[in-house]
Formats: structure tokens, C-alpha cells, sequence
């Protein structure tokens, strides 16, 4: 099965990435955000981030403008009925993702498309049963920043249909060109159950004093070979986006490891998200 019209639930750092790939596919892509400010702020997120692929030569301008060409925007829910597949990637926070997924049950016309999460942690079978077609909701992770990173985790629920199991794994791999890992239903998958226990580590040793940001980060890149740091990574993700997800593994098996430090809690209070405000563990422009 080809995929031909896709459609996103939000047009942040996640949703732009996901629209953009899909787009670069040859999908006819419908965003769909909250309100005008964010569609425009959507809308120049996306024209940056192709700007950048033209000028590097990884776009041809012929290309360039065909990806824009099959890229159209709504704020309406609406718009996305005609879709084979949708994929939600609004905030990460439980209740504004199950309102999504209530309203795509009711919006989406064909009863075989796929409603799928881009969740980075909240358990997909809470989101289907929101629909009338659990059966067909879906989890698939994407990473940040998507046109760059080759990776999509794929998680079913225990409603899942072999067949959109199947099609999703498809999709991801012939018409996107990702590799899949594929991940049983539970907080944090694979690569946030590994990935944020190590990153809070990190956050308690700086909190502790006994080591600086710079020296914590210089020491997992040149001492480990990662090519980032876990304070730079943080950033990178979001300070709010890695305390939700520690939340929800926290809350699904309760280990001290996942609990989030009080320092990072007190960031993301005082609005200190990282990249995305210009300031988390370090200063942007």
C-alpha cells in the first residue's frame, strides 16, 4: 500500500520534521495547527529548514519546490477527512493528545486510515481507546531533528492490527527511507527507557556541584565518543519534553532512576527549555 495523503496534528520542531520528510516522499501533506500564529510560525519553520537543504545542494530547487507544492496548511481538524494516515505531534502531555485522537476518530473518513502518535512516552493503548478504531492507532517515534535522523520506533498496542503494523513498518522504510526498531507498548520504548535515565544522571551531578555542564558534556563527547553531551542533548530535546517523559516512566514502574531532579523541574517552571527558548543548561542566540 502507497501512502498518498498524509496528514499532521501539529507543525512544532516534530510535526514540521514529520511534514517535511513525508512531503519529500511525494505525499500530499496537510498541517493542521491550533491557530494562525502557530500555522505561520509552522509554516516558517518549515520554508527554513528546506531553505537550508536548497543552499547545502541537498535539494535541488526543482525539488525544493515540489516538496513546498504538496505541503498545504488548515486550522482546521477538518481538512485532514480524505487522509490514508495521520500522525499526532502536538504537546507531549496526556490530555491534549487523547482530545486529538477523539476528534481524528470522528474526523477522518476512511475507517481503515491510520491514526498514529509521534508520543515520545505515553502508552499508545490509552490513545486508541479514545478512538472507535483501536485497532487502527498506532505509535511511531520520530526523532529530532527528523530529516536528519534516520530512526522511527514503531509501537503497537495490544489492539493493533497486524495490517497496520504492517503498512506503518512499509511506510516508514520504502517511502521515507527510516529503519524501524519496533517496541511493545510501554513507557519510554526502547530508546527514551534507555536514553532518559542517562540524561537525568547527568542533571543530578550538575545539581550536586560535582562537575560543570561544559565538563559533564566534554567528558561523554571526548571521552566517550557521543556526539553530543546529555546537557546539550536536553537542550536539543526540550527540558519539557524530557521532564514528560521521565514522568510517565516514573509513573509506570516507579524506579528511583526515572525520577525527575528537582533542578530540572524548577527549569522547566521558570521557562528555561533549552534551544527552544534560548536558554536551558546553556545560552542561544
Amino acid at each position: 500500500m502507497i501512502i498518498e495523503r498524509f496528514g499532521v496534528v501539529g507543525c512544532g520542531l516534530m510535526g514540521s520534521g514529520i511534514a517535511e520528510v513525508a512531503a519529500r516522499s511525494g505525499c500530499a501533506v496537510k498541517i493542521v495547527e491550533a491557530n494562525e500564529n502557530a500555522l505561520q510560525i509552522g509554516m516558517q519553520r518549515l520554508e527554513k529548514s528546506l531553505g537550508r537543504a536548497l543552499r547545502s545542494g541537498k535539494l535541488s530547487e526543482e525539488k525544493h519546490n515540489e516538496v513546498l507544492g504538496n505541503i498545504s496548511f488548515s486550522t482546521k481538524l477538518t481538512a485532514l477527512a480524505d487522509c490514508q494516515f495521520v500522525v499526532e505531534a502536538v504537546v507531549e502531555q496526556e490530555e491534549a493528545k487523547l482530545e486529538v485522537f477523539r476528534r481524528l476518530s470522528d474526523v477522518v473518513d476512511d475507517p481503515e486510515a491510520i491514526l498514529a502518535s509521534n508520543t515520545s512516552s505515553i502508552p499508545i493503548m490509552k490513545l486508541a481507546m479514545a478512538t472507535n478504531r483501536p485497532q487502527q492507532v498506532i505509535g511511531v517515534h520520530f526523532f529530532n531533528p527528523v530529516p536528519v535522523m534516520g530512526l522511527v520506533e514503531i509501537i503497537t498496542s495490544l489492539l493493533t492490527g497486524d495490517k497496520t503494523a504492517a503498512i506503518c513498518q512499509q511506510f516508514a522504510v520504502d517511502q521515507l527511507g527510516k529503519r524501524v526498531v519496533r517496541s511493545q507498548d510501554r513507557a519510554g520504548f526502547v530508546v527514551n527507557a534507555l536514553l532518559v535515565p542517562y540524561l537525568l544522571s547527568a542533571i543530578r551531578m550538575m545539581e550536586s556541584g560535582f562537575a560543570s555542564p561544559e565538563d559533564i558534556d566534554a567528558g561523554m563527547v571526548l571521552g566517550c565518543n557521543h556526539p553530543m553531551g546529555p546537557l546539550a542533548l536536553c537542550d536539543l530535546i526540550g527540558l519539557d519534553t524530557t521532564m514528560a517523559v521521565a514522568d510517565s516512566l516514573y509513573a509506570e514502574f516507579k524506579e528511583p532512576l526515572f525520577a525527575a531532579p528537582p533542578l530540572l523541574s524548577r527549569m522547566c517552571d521558570a521557562g528555561l527549555l533549552g534551544r527552544k527558548s534560548g536558554q536551558g543548561f546553556y545560552h542561544y542566540d
